[in-house]
């Protein structure tokens, strides 16, 4: 009995205590809100430090792109937009895809009907609104239909479209169009041009790391991915959990909140990432989606040359037989 006792007292020592978790560090693109809400799950929750990790997430936004922190090295892992990290990569920075939590573009243009506005070639002679940095796809919408418009700069508020300032706007499903809808428009009185519907999808968030740090160690850069998908995938299935977990974040940020439009963000989110055919959320970029966006920036003239499918997509993100 006394050698089954102290066996037992050091059975730890001898076992070998389990390693601590290794600090990591993760941007988002935006401020704390249900579209990041796979992240924080996947941290409440302990998915990273089931994998080794103890994950910080800071604030995103336009003074700390998700870009630039990945480049200063100051944080390990990003969400970007397909056709930001293509751009980047064109540019030099040598950025890997992990996961595509996105399959379905959120970007939008939006018209009342009642100004006349039901086709692609009714939007001829109108005034669009673009927003600077995220142009590829509305461009690449009218260069299809051969479209002329008149382009105004637009700002994060869609206010300039609710006192008649421009005849569309540039809008994300999750975001502004719920914002349309909350200032009395109803969606019978919008049309709403789905880039997806008029064989231009451009997949949006999806995580990156550095093409060097995922070579360093490719397990926990792809334990980040999966952990992160196993988070959104928590979140899709215990919303108002996630709506909890999200709402303190935005408090803990001051940031006003509503719960109704973090819903509207996390349900259309999740629209968003599941593939329709099957319903299912596999967080992966697939081959004719990357081609089809790399095609896009080199006909609007934002790259010369597009990396290859391989080099890009690490294989821990790829579908399977790629």
């Amino acid at each position: 009995m006394r050698i089954l006792v102290l066996a037992w007292l050091l059975w730890p020592g001898l076992c070998g205590a389990a390693p601590a978790p290794r600090p990591a560090v993760y941007v988002p693109l935006w401020s704390p809100q249900a579209q990041f809400a796979g992240y924080y799950m996947a941290q409440s929750k302990g998915f990273y430090k089931e994998r080794g990790l103890d994950v910080s997430i800071l604030r995103g936004g336009p003074d700390m792109p998700a870009e630039a922190w990945l480049a200063a090295g100051k944080a390990e892992f990003g969400t970007l937009w397909l056709s930001e990290a293509i751009r980047a990569r064109a540019r030099g920075l040598r950025l890997v895809n992990l996961a595509q939590t996105s399959q379905y573009s959120a970007l939008v243009l939006v018209a009342r009907k009642s100004s006349g506005i039901r086709k692609p070639a009714d939007i001829g002679g109108k005034t669009v609104g673009l927003w600077e940095d995220f142009q590829v796809l509305p461009k690449a919408f009218l260069r299809k239909y051969g479209i002329a418009v008149r382009e105004v700069r637009q700002s994060h508020s869609i206010n300039l479209f609710l006192r008649g300032g421009v005849d569309l706007a540039s809008a994300m499903l999750y975001n502004e169009y719920h914002t349309l809808i909350d200032s009395g428009l109803d969606p019978e009185e919008m049309q709403v041009f789905r880039f997806d519907e008029y064989g231009l999808n451009a997949p949006e968030d999806g995580i990156y790391a550095l093409e060097a740090a995922f070579a360093k160690d490719p397990a926990r850069a792809c334990g980040f991915a999966q952990a992160t998908l196993e988070g959104w995938r928590y979140a899709f299935a215990h919303p108002d959990e996630a709506l909890d977990e999200v709402l303190r974040r935005m408090e803990a940020a001051h940031i006003p909140a509503s719960r109704a439009h973090q819903r509207w963000m996390l349900d259309r989110i999740r629209e968003l990432s599941e593939e329709r055919a099957s319903g299912t959320f596999t967080g992966q970029l697939k081959r004719q989606d990357y081609d089809r966006v790399a095609r896009m920036l080199r006909d609007g003239g934002q790259i010369s040359a597009a990396p290859a499918y391989d080099s890009f997509v690490a294989r821990c993100a790829r579908p399977h037989g790629q």
